[in-house]
Parts: C-alpha cells; structure tokens; sequence
C-alpha cells in the first residue's frame, strides 16, 4: 500500500498534482474488497458523517472516502467547471484515485453526483475489479422540479445561513457551492443527459432513492431499472428525501449489507465453478 489505510492517514493522496482528502476503514484492498464512496455535490468525505463506519461494520469491507477537488479539505478546483464535470470526473479522476488506493475489487457507492460519477465510470470505463455498483439519489438527466431547488440553494447560499454551514467542512466554501451550482443553474445544462451510460452497465446495481426527494423524482432510479442489462435491485425508501442514508439509515444499510453480501456469494459460487 503507497498510502496509509486509516481513519488518520498522514500520507497525501496526490492526483494529477491535486491533494485529495480521504480516510479509509477496515481492511485493505489486498485483504477483502473495497466499497469506494463518493459523495454529493455539495459534499465531502466529513459530511457521510458516521455512516461509512456503519457499512464498513455491516459488510466487513474495506471502505475508502475521499473529497473531490474544490470540497472539504481537498486543494481547489478551478472554476468555472465544464458543463460535463461530472464525466471528466468519472473517466479522468476515479481511475487514478482507484489506482492510486491499490483497489483490486469492491463497489462504487455514489450519492447524488456522486452516484451519477460512479454510473458513468462503471458504464464508461472497463473495469472488471468493478463487481458491484449502488447509486443512492443519482441524477441521469435534468428535472424541472431539482432545478428549482438548486435554485433556492443559491438563495440560501447567498443571503441565508448555507455559506457558513458549509465553511464548517469545506476550506472554500464559494469554491465547494460555486462548481455545482453554477453548473447545475447554466442555461446549456437543462438539456443535460447522460442516461446513455446505463446500457453499458454490466454488473448489479442497487438504486436507492428516496420516494418525497426534492432534487430527483422516481424516474432517475427507474430509468436504471428499464435500461440496465445487469440486474438492479430498487428501493425506494418511504419519509425519504435526497439524504437516505441520513434520513432514514436503518433501512439503507441493511439494502447495502444485504447487497454487498450477495455479491460476495455471487463471486464464491464463481470461483468454485471456474
């Protein structure tokens, strides 16, 4: 291992000459799989909060965090982004964070664009240590109704108390809420749409949404379930927002440890037929 497997590493993770924040639990890729986790668009590794121990204890995986460029303590990102971010996240960033970190098998376990940036690399990149994908309120296309809300977190942003919530867990604030929201609110990005991904997808797939989620309606996580030719499991989970895995984590952790499960038995049952 090149970097230092802990909740408290002390050594850099370095891509593209960008230090990324990042902790990492349980055991080590060359031990038992690695569930990579990304977070939100307005996320970082902090804010799963105490979540990736609870999937690391359910699973027995390893699990690895981090912050993308411009969030939490990660170095900035330069601003403005590109209108398709999210892609050049997935296919020029994860491969290099995966390589970076020894990955040898697990998940990729997205939230929000998050879950958007582990679809497009799992349906983009051919990566058989890739066995399994979950995607908790992912976006494929834009909505009239999660463009609205973006758009009131630019209010809040600006005149509420968001900036200083997020000055909490980000080094830069303006960086962390401008490389999102100015996208997500550009008039060129109404017309975004990368569900074309989903046909690619060749491994299990766990879609989780929460059924009142502001930013997404139930048509994001069906259209994984209409187009995908790999299995997916859906679940939709009742008194939900954008947030299961805060709002309601009982539930979205059992989905996850029950998933990570079979896949495990999947691959048993593969490699004592092989």
């Amino acid at each position: 291992m090149t970097l230092d497997w802990s909740e408290t590493p002390t050594t850099p993770l370095i891509v593209d000459g960008v230090t990324l924040e990042y902790y990492a639990l349980g055991p080590t890729p060359d031990q038992a799989p690695t569930i990579v986790m990304l977070h939100e668009g307005l996320g970082c590794a902090a804010l799963w909060r105490d979540f990736p121990q609870k999937v690391a204890q359910a699973t027995g995986m390893g699990v690895f965090v981090y912050s993308r460029a411009g969030y939490g303590q990660s170095d900035a990102a330069p601003l403005p982004k590109p209108l398709d971010f999210m892609t050049r996240e997935a296919v020029d960033v994860l491969p290099k964070v995966l390589d970076a970190i020894g990955f040898q098998r697990g998940i990729l376990f997205g939230h929000s664009d998050g879950a958007t940036i582990a679809a497009i690399y799992a349906g983009s990149v051919a990566d058989t240590r890739v066995r399994g994908l979950i995607v908790m309120a992912p976006h494929f296309f834009t909505e009239p109704g999660g463009l609205a809300e973006i758009a009131k977190a630019k209010e809040a942003f600006e005149t509420g108390g968001l900036r200083e919530k997020m000055a909490k867990y980000h080094r830069d604030p303006d960086v962390a809420f401008r490389g999102w929201n100015d996208v997500w609110l550009h008039p060129d990005f109404r017309k975004w749409n990368v569900s074309e991904v989903i046909d690619y997808l060749r491994i299990p797939t766990l879609a989780i949404q929460g059924r009142d989620d502001q930013y997404g309606t139930l048509a994001q996580v069906e259209e994984i379930e209409s187009r995908s030719y790999a299995p997916v499991d859906m679940v939709v989970i009742d008194d939900c927002q954008h947030a299961p895995h805060l709002e309601q984590p009982v539930p979205v952790l059992a989905e996850v440890a029950e998933f990570a499960a079979r896949l495990e038995r999947i691959e048993a049952a593969e490699v004592e037929t092989a």
